[in-house]
């Protein structure tokens, strides 16, 4: 059954089932369907099913050409009815993995999908999931559920990890050219993955098991949420002493070897930096291991929101207000710069704590025009960007830069807006000057010092 699998692959006879069709599903589907496979993908959202069928895309970095080109061919379709699981010789879970209210993993998503896709199982399929998790996940929640069916996970059915490394509108890398880490539960499970990624990425990566798959994907993330954590608290100290830390940063990159640049921000954002590290952190705990450079970087890293809005008091205050009753202007809802990707943007914890504290709140983002339904952020759901206009501009007590996108026009800000907080050093970067006077205190700050 493995070598029929494999030759059913290679041959591309085989149907490919993507299963949850949003920012790693999607791309991953278009990248099989151009390769000549057919795809279903199954998704209980019927919004996304119908722009699919319709030739539409709903994320604004992925064209609608290859959506409604595969739909045309014949080798895309998308459903809300998981019974077509059984047409789909590789099914690829593609669903997120959040953290609960207490920083634990919630892995209802998967569970929830794999239990619906349970009773439509046959032999001779292979299952990958892509979602980030804890190591040990794939074999302790997902085999067990499969096997009690009464299939042989590496006989008549094959089970594999292969985290998901999208990086929502990166021009250089996609679906197709990022090399694909991917771990089998049994070695004919490895092959059989290897062959499904074979087919559609430039680069697989087999490694020895599924958990080194699952801790793979944690340490790439945590190597980042550690060194912006650092970065970030080197930020502070850099503004207690007036030095600017962004031109620290650019003195210290010229080194050729030894040193990564990272830059601070206003809090971590996007669906992994700021979930990931937590899911090794919870599983650590079960080998009594204390994980404190996470949990240290963590704390810093979601303490900066708090330091942004001090900051915008701050600057208020040389203007003689507060933040209680003053209008503020947040630029950039997105996590990331030029994508409508606002998945834990740190945007929103600025939003929240700044109208806590009294300010009248609004936000300008090109990239998305209205906020839809989050979990965290109920409360903005159905707000909208602003019109950009100098009218608008100028009736704002302070702006502050979260994100830096290309479709900003920072010099039109600059003439209209008396007070810019810039935490992502945009206007250094675009080459736009101050007005005098209006010099963001986190980006050029005044020494303080402790008396002696």
């Amino acid at each position: 059954m493995v070598n029929q699998l494999i030759q059913k692959i290679r041959s591309k006879e085989a149907t490919i089932g993507i299963v949850g069709l949003g920012y790693v599903g999607l791309p991953l589907g278009l990248g099989y369907v151009a390769k000549g496979y057919c795809v279903i993908g199954l998704d209980i959202d019927s919004s996304k099913v119908d722009a699919i069928n319709g030739g539409q895309s709903y994320i604004e970095h992925i064209a609608a050409a290859p959506i409604q080109a595969g739909v045309d061919a014949g080798l895309l379709s998308a459903t809300t009815d998981f019974t077509l699981a059984v047409d789909c010789d590789a099914l690829v879970l593609c669903v997120p993995t959040p953290l609960s209210e207490h920083h634990e993993p919630d892995l209802s998503y998967v569970l929830d999908t794999l239990e619906s896709l349970l009773p439509h199982l046959r032999k001779g399929q292979v299952l990958s999931l892509e979602s980030t998790t804890y190591p040990g996940t794939t074999e302790e929640e997902l085999r067990p559920r499969i096997e009690a069916r009464g299939f042989k996970i590496g006989e008549d059915f094959f089970l594999v990890y292969s985290p998901e490394r999208e990086d929502p509108g990166n021009a250089h890398f996609s679906s197709v050219n990022i090399p694909k880490v991917m771990g089998g539960t049994t070695p004919a499970c490895t092959e059989v993955g290897k062959a499904l990624y074979e087919a559609v990425v430039e680069e697989v990566v087999p490694v020895s098991s599924t958990q080194v798959a699952e801790f793979a994907k944690l340490l790439e993330n945590i190597y980042r949420s550690v060194n912006i954590g650092l970065v970030n608290e080197l930020k502070i100290a850099a503004d207690r002493m007036g030095i600017d830390i962004w031109e620290v940063i650019e003195a210290a990159k010229t080194k050729p070897f030894g040193f990564k640049a990272f830059y601070p921000g206003p809090g971590l954002g996007g669906h992994c930096i700021p979930i990931d590290p937590f899911y090794l952190t919870w599983k650590a705990r079960e080998y009594g291991v204390h994980t404190r450079f996470i949990e240290l970087a963590g704390e810093i890293n979601e303490a900066m929101p708090d330091y942004v809005i001090r900051q915008v008091g701050a600057a208020l205050n040389t203007r003689k207000k507060s933040i209680n009753g003053s209008r503020v202007l947040l630029m950039g809802l997105a996590y990331k710069e030029n994508v409508d990707d606002m998945r834990e943007s740190p945007t929103f914890k600025l939003m929240d704590g700044l109208a806590d504290a009294g300010a009248q709140i609004d936000y300008y983002d090109p990239h998305i025009p209205e906020i839809t339904p989050t979990r965290e952020h109920a409360a903005w759901q159905g707000r909208k960007s602003i019109e950009w206009t100098p009218a608008n501009l100028a009736s704002y007590d302070c702006v502050v830069i979260a994100t830096h996108h290309k479709a900003f026009d920072l010099a039109e800000l600059v003439e209209h807006v008396d007070l810019i907080v810039d935490t992502r050093n945009a206007l250094a970067k675009d080459g736009v000057e101050p007005k005098p006077g209006n010099r963001d205190s986190t980006t050029k700050p005044e020494p303080r010092r402790r008396g002696r």
